[in-house]
């Protein structure tokens, strides 16, 4: 384990842009703390925090200079390994097929946290395999008010997965540095650095284990796959679609959401055709359209289906929840609505038809 100082970061930002890597970390635009690609370490949101709450998202100064002292924002990567709008193919008149030229430039991502992390590697579940970025994540401390990594198994540490991981530690700044691959180790190589001591390994131990215990929100302690499989009848779903705008915003946020569709467009001329992929919600009236409708008009039933298939069925196709407690989809409902709230609503219900059963 070593020690990179605030310097240190900047270089290592530096060394990945010199070797070709297009570097993704998050900065401050728009009054938010967003994803975006870097041109140096400089651009990383030090001494910025947000406050969160259901519906709700502000950015606030912070008394030091972390970091990585902010949960989640608005955006998620998914968006770099599955973009929200791609063309597939074009062709012209003469009916050649010509695929999408694909951008090969090595990324690389800075600062992914534990439950990101895992969301990426539930997509490369779900996608199949493409070109891996380096990952270098970053150990969470502070948890946000909407958190629940913990409850689903997903942090405050990050999981398997990364290059390299961060933990940051303040007064003084700096940063204990892990390595989980020989590519991590690689890309380190050209950055100062020195070796880290016993007590400051201890100290970033500590604060990962302290965050387990200080965040926002839990799942209740149920077996969810279970209990989303047998709540089909619930009255939960009525009172939730009360509520409920079906915008689709939880899952344009989610990092684990994934579905698409494709739509052709021509030019004026109709000499020269596209076919473009973008990503589409299970909230949309569309959705569901067969022949002769669609399946699932109400709210109540799209709103059911999100949340089954996220906490339940999701392990029947791919072997885990959907679901890995980032709270984005708390955050962004312009309305507010809690997927562990809805869940604990839920196992109350079931428990209370248990009881009278």
């Amino acid at each position: 384990m070593e020690i990179l100082d605030r310097d240190g970061l900047n270089h290592l930002v530096d060394s990945l842009l010199a070797t070709g890597h297009r570097v993704i970390g998050p900065t401050v635009r728009d009054s938010a703390i967003v994803l975006d690609e870097l041109s140096g370490g400089a651009q990383l949101p030090d001494g910025w925090g947000v406050e969160v709450a259901p519906g709700s998202y502000r950015l606030r100064r912070r008394e030091d200079m972390a970091v990585f002292a902010h949960s989640a924002g608005p955006q998620s990567w998914k968006q770099f390994v599955h973009p929200a709008r791609r063309k597939l193919w074009q062709t012209d008149r003469d009916g050649e097929y010509v695929p999408a030229e694909e951008d090969r430039t090595p990324l690389a991502f800075l600062g992914v946290r534990g439950c990101d992390l895992a969301a990426l590697g539930i997509l490369g579940q779900v996608l199949g395999d493409g070109p891996r970025p380096l990952v270098i994540a970053a150990n969470c401390t502070e948890p946000g008010g909407l958190c629940f990594c913990s409850s689903m198994g997903t942090g405050p540490a990050a999981g398997p997965g990364y290059d390299l991981v961060l933990t940051e530690l303040l007064d003084p700044h700096r940063f204990l540095v892990e390595v989980g691959t020989p590519r991590g180790a690689r890309a380190l190589l050209p950055v100062p650095r020195r070796s880290a001591r016993g007590p400051e390994v201890a100290s970033a131990r500590s604060q990962v284990a302290s965050a387990t215990g200080r965040m926002g929100r839990a799942m209740p302690e149920v077996d969810l796959r279970t209990l989303l499989r047998d709540s089909s009848a619930a009255e939960r779903w009525n009172d939730v679609a009360q509520r409920c705008l079906t915008c689709g915003n939880c899952t344009m946020v989610c990092p684990t959401c994934f579905c698409t569709s494709t739509e052709d467009v021509t030019d004026l001329t109709g000499q020269h055709a596209e076919r473009w992929q973008h990503w589409v919600s299970c909230f949309e009236i569309d959705f569901s359209h067969l022949h002769g409708g669609s399946v699932r008009t109400s709210a109540a039933s799209r709103y059911r289906q999100w949340l089954t298939h996220k906490l339940s069925s999701w392990y029947d196709q791919f072997g885990s929840s959907g679901c890995v407690g980032c709270g984005r989809c708390i955050g962004w409902c312009p309305v507010g609505i809690d997927i562990t709230e809805e869940a604990a609503a839920l196992a109350a219900e079931r428990s209370g038809s248990d009881a009278r059963a």
